[in-house]
């Protein structure tokens, strides 16, 4: 997982994977390309980011077995 701030967004990268409950948690934040856009004005959605970084533990963890 990463990031990269932009002059109206912080991009979070790399594009979100999961359940289709988490993708559509994610929608709202959703890039053309799948990363998250969050709005600077916004509230970063902490508890969003957190379950997708959890997923991603688990999606690469999963790849490793």
């Amino acid at each position: 997982m990463y990031f990269a701030a932009f002059k109206k967004h912080i991009g979070l990268f790399p594009p979100v994977r999961g359940g289709e409950k988490l993708r559509r948690a994610a929608a709202p934040y959703a890039g053309p390309k799948g990363n998250l856009q969050i709005p600077l004005e916004k509230p970063i959605p902490y508890g969003l980011i957190r379950r997708i970084v959890k997923a991603r533990v688990l999606a690469i963890a999963d790849k490793s077995r």
